[in-house]
């Protein structure tokens, strides 16, 4: 069979799972039979270079003997295609109902190998350089020991901190240190440590190490920090800086772990660049008012910080974890692995193959390539394995999931929506949990219930089985959602499927504070329409009209960041997190419009009626308004303003002449004549200089 270009081989496993090639075939689509192996690796090798010989692309189900087969492929030479594997034993075949043609199975194999033969793009990537440059920081002996376990292969010094003794080595063949490490920043190929009272050794030591006298602060750099200090680490979120290595001083094996890792972090390191961001529709800030600050508030690395009205993303320090792309509102921050709109095409294949093929009330599990990978892997070897209706789905990082690939995922079809939490991620719990509030509360307003999305956290396969075997929840209506563009267009896309369907469908549902909808309410009376919040409304939700002192408002825009509240010098904005499914949310409804003020002098339209009461009432007490008609020049437009003051009596240029100014020239001038009339006085008088 062929499919998507990739001719695609299944097998058996010696009979160990049951496979149905024909409603395979069927549900996804592809050309031609699909006949299962049952012995592909080993007796049925000729089947699979037979195969070969005639392909551009393969697809194969199975991951376990991948390398046997690529070594196959690298002995037929250039004319070798090109080869993906996908496991369909361990995430489909190897559970209770395994070996009989159990249609849920059957549709779950399908929908692995369907989501397999997608062309997903590679993300974009930053490069770091290592030149093997390390700094060992330490307390005592430990750190040299270690430091020169590294010195055969990478440049090294040693940092220590506090009073231990330390033996002299014999041979000074590592440069020590002593200073106090105060901060670092960077990344690999690139930290910065600062460090205090920076000593170098004495020579002349005997017994114990000595250092010479008070030191200078500093900075220095290195690729690469490896940490004995124990404590508090330099980084937080210190896992996930790239580069720096803090294993336990106490923990041999720990340590022994790092060096050896450290000693091949030489040369060049891609790294994927996980976050796209789009200045362009950032809500942080305005004018230097701040907005939103989600995503300073959640990530764990510090890889992003304010950078004037806008936030810096550094891609070097990020750690992909996707939490800044979960919490934010308008779609600024994407996550960008897998790249493009794959995600929804990967939706898209699984969910409406699974269905096609005959598959019922499908949960969809979302978890990482390594624990839960792993996880899910002893639990078919050992255990129960997956329900049939359980599909695996492969991201990045679990935490990379948030409001519209959930909402995407049950528009699809998906009855609920687990995500399995390693326990790497576990402090990022609450930033999920509260995502997940909202869904609660969108879902349970349709008529669906809550627990439609639910989180995971096994240490063991145990546990992970306990929390899939339990009662499937009802279905959910199937539709095929398109999820294309920015997360707004998303999640609407989502949203308005799940309330077309919905049992019950309210025309607006109340949402937990920190939503990402809602209604901007503005107090009418107070307004005066100066639209500073149209200028800081980052999505367009408020707008003005060039034609006449207007106001309008698109609910369905709204991101509730807080920028047009904030900037509002009235104090008369605030918001209320909601849902409106109404037909009037989607456009712009005016909230305020006045006549325009007349210029009294020229009667042309300058400002409005609400502005100007202001302003009058705010000046009229002032000095500088008091008397004639100075408090009428408010009223005026900029022109007759300046008119009105060039020909009233009160012109600052129509005191008199402008006295001529004085330069140095006129008192030196003046000094001179006075000396000379001095010195004509005395000669006058006949004194002399001697006399005077």
């Amino acid at each position: 069979m062929k499919l998507n270009g990739k001719d695609v081989l299944i097998c058996s496993c010696e009979d160990t799972m049951a496979l149905d090639g024909v409603t395979i075939a069927k549900a996804t689509g592809g050309d031609g039979t699909l006949r299962p192996a049952r012995h592909l690796c080993r007796v049925e090798m000729d089947r699979f270079t037979d195969v070969a010989g005639k392909s551009e692309h393969l697809l194969v189900a199975c991951t376990q003997e991948a390398p046997l087969f690529l070594d196959a492929l690298e002995d037929m030479g250039e004319n070798a295609p090109t080869a993906s594997f996908v496991n369909i034993r361990e995430r489909a075949g190897w559970s209770e109902l395994g070996q009989s043609k159990n249609k849920n199975i059957t549709a779950k194999m399908a929908a692995l190998i369907a989501e397999a033969s997608l062309e997903i793009g590679d993300a974009s990537s930053v490069s770091m350089i290592s030149t093997g440059i390390v700094m060992v920081l330490g307390k005592d002996d430990a750190a040299i020991e270690a430091a020169r376990k590294l010195g055969d292969r990478m440049d090294v010094s040693v940092i220590i901190e506090g009073g231990a003794e330390i033996t002299p080595p014999d041979v000074m063949d590592i440069p020590i240190f002593m200073g106090n490490v105060e901060t670092a920043s960077g990344h690999l190929g690139a930290f910065e440590v600062r460090v205090e009272n920076f000593r170098a050794t004495v020579p002349s030591s005997k017994s114990k190490l000595e250092f010479t006298g008070v030191g200078e602060g500093g900075i220095s750099t290195c690729d690469l920090i490896l940490d004995l200090r124990g404590g508090t680490p330099l980084f937080s979120a210190h896992e996930k800086r790239d580069g720096y290595f803090r294993p336990d001083p106490a923990n041999p094996g720990a340590v022994a772990e790092a060096l050896f890792t450290l000693s091949d972090m030489t040369g060049e390191f891609e790294k994927p660049r996980y976050v796209d961001y789009d200045a362009g529709i950032c809500a942080h800030s305005s004018s230097r008012i701040t907005g939103c600050t989600k995503c300073l508030d959640v990530c764990p690395t510090g890889a992003i910080e304010p950078n004037g009205d806008k936030v810096k993303y550094d891609p070097y320090i990020c750690a992909g974890c996707g939490l800044c792309a979960v919490v934010c509102p308008t779609g600024a921050a994407k996550y960008s692995l897998p790249a493009g709109d794959s995600l929804s095409d990967r939706l898209r294949a699984v969910l409406g193959t699974y269905t096609k093929a005959g598959g019922e009330t499908p949960v969809l599990l979302v978890h990482d390539d390594t624990f839960g990978r792993d996880i899910i892997a002893l639990s078919a070897r050992h255990g129960r394995g997956l329900p049939g209706h359980v599909l695996p789905f492969t991201v990045n990082q679990a935490t990379q999931v948030g409001l519209d690939t959930v909402l995407h995922a049950l528009a699809l079809g998906a009855v609920q929506v687990a995500i399995l939490l390693p326990p790497s991620k576990r402090a990022d719990r609450d930033t999920l949990l509260a995502e997940f509030e909202i869904i609660d509360t969108i879902t349970d307003g349709l008529g669906y219930g809550k627990g439609r999305v639910v989180l995971i956290e096994p240490d063991e396969p145990d546990q992970l089985e306990a929390a899939l075997y339990v009662d499937a929840l009802g279905a959910m209506p199937t539709g095929d959602v398109v999820g294309m563009g920015r997360k707004r267009s998303i999640l609407r896309l989502g949203l308005d499927t799940l309330h077309r369907n919905a049992p019950i469908q309210p025309e607006e549902i109340a949402l937990p504070a920190g939503a990402p909808f809602g209604k901007v309410e503005i107090d009418t009376e107070g307004c005066t329409l100066c639209l500073a919040c149209v200028g800081a409304c980052p999505t367009g939700a408020l707008k003005d009209n060039e034609n006449m002192p207007q106001l309008s408002f698109a609910e369905d825009s709204c991101v509730q960041c807080g920028l047009c509240k904030n900037t509002c010098p009235e104090k008369v904005i605030s918001l209320e997190p909601r849902l409106s499914f109404r037909d009037e949310a989607r456009s712009h409804q005016v909230v305020k419009e006045e006549e325009p003020f007349l210029c009294i002098r020229c009667g042309k339209p300058f400002a409005t009626h609400a502005s100007l009461n202001h302003l009058t009432q705010k000046l009229s007490g002032h000095a500088m308004f008091q008397g004639g008609d100075r408090l009428d020049r408010i009223k005026m437009c900029d022109d007759c303003r300046v008119v009105q003051m060039t020909v009233n009596d009160d012109n600052p240029l129509a005191h008199g002449t402008v006295p001529i100014p004085r330069t140095t020239d006129d008192y030196l001038r003046e000094r001179e004549e006075l000396r000379a009339k001095a010195k004509q006085d005395m000669k006058d008088k006949g004194i002399t200089d001697g006399e005077a």
